[in-house]
């Protein structure tokens, strides 16, 4: 008897290899994959205002950085003792005012520069419920621990979620027609939402999205980073203690998905030898100062001197 439901996937055309440049956005499971394209040494950029989990919140950033928007003391406020912005995640706030706009207007320009000059852009979506901030009837990107009282809690439409997809779209085509934008949605579980409420914003997510990806033809896909978790995977055994994460073994199963539709066969080789030079790297001698370890070290910098030079790759 077969116990599984394995997800039938296909390999995608426009596949990424060394010379693909990937520019990852959304929630933290973009996080979990960016790692892993890290690890093997893709040319990655992951989250230039940290995890972002609401699609306007995303069209937001999207917008802004194709503008080249520059952030002024007029974006950001003072709370905790620490300057925040709405529009970024807590990881970009700073004890000092002109630090947090400094690194907010260097992650717009890197996220301009990125939209510009992708080969892949990967739009991970977390939820459908977004926080809009009553003071100026803005959708916010993170509330930053600012009372709750100040925003209304709310569900977007799918009218409206596709609408804001269709906007992503139309800007990063514009500035970049030849970028394939890969959707997925997270498979973390939104539970403090309430459980009807999470299966409800997943569904609307993934309605806009199909509605979004075929128009866009072979630029424009959909990976079921979701559907491999709860239909695939489907078991609490996959899940962190929090019974809210994936663990790593179902991380490394979706990576394995992933890799198997978007990476180019021809990368495989390279992977392995990115991963022997990183396990070597990784590896604690008993004697950092014998003879044995030293030849070690050399054939390993020889390993990583050809792989710069074949493939540009940096360690």
């Amino acid at each position: 008897m077969n116990f599984r439901t394995a997800i039938q996937l296909h390999k995608e055309r426009n596949q990424i290899d060394y010379n693909s440049k990937l520019l990852l956005i959304g929630s933290c499971f973009s996080e979990n994959i960016s790692k892993k394209l890290n690890y093997f040494k893709f040319q990655t950029n992951s989250n230039p205002f940290g995890i972002l989990f609401n699609p306007v919140a995303i069209e937001n950033l999207i917008t802004k950085a194709i503008n080249k928007e520059k952030y002024t003391e007029k974006d950001i406020f003072y709370l905790n003792e620490r300057w925040h912005c709405f529009d970024a995640h807590s990881d970009l706030s700073s004890s000092d005012k002109n630090e947090l706009l400094q690194n907010l207007n260097r992650e717009i320009t890197v996220a301009h520069e990125s939209i510009n000059n992708s080969t892949h852009i990967i739009i991970t979506l977390g939820t459908s419920w977004v926080y809009r901030f009553i003071e100026n009837d803005a959708i916010v990107g993170n509330c930053h621990k600012v009372p709750q009282k100040k925003f209304l809690k709310e569900l977007l439409t799918i009218d409206e979620i596709t609408a804001s997809l269709e906007n992503m779209c139309t800007l990063i085509k514009d500035a970049n027609p030849s970028a394939n934008i890969i959707f997925t949605v997270s498979p973390v579980r939104h539970l403090k939402d309430g459980f009807v409420e999470n299966s409800q914003s997943k569904a609307h997510l993934l309605t806009a999205i199909h509605q979004v990806v075929p128009p866009l033809g072979v630029r424009g896909l959909y990976f079921p980073s979701f559907e491999i978790m709860i239909d695939d995977l489907r078991d609490y055994r996959f899940y962190a203690n929090d019974m809210i994460h994936p663990n790593e073994t179902a991380i490394n199963y979706i990576w394995e998905q992933f890799q198997h539709v978007w990476i180019d066969e021809n990368s495989t080789s390279i992977m392995k030898e990115v991963d022997s030079i990183q396990r070597g790297l990784a590896h604690k001698p008993f004697n950092s100062n014998s003879e044995q370890h030293q030849q070690f070290l050399t054939d390993l910098n020889k390993k990583i001197e050809r792989l710069k030079l074949d493939f540009k790759i940096q360690f």
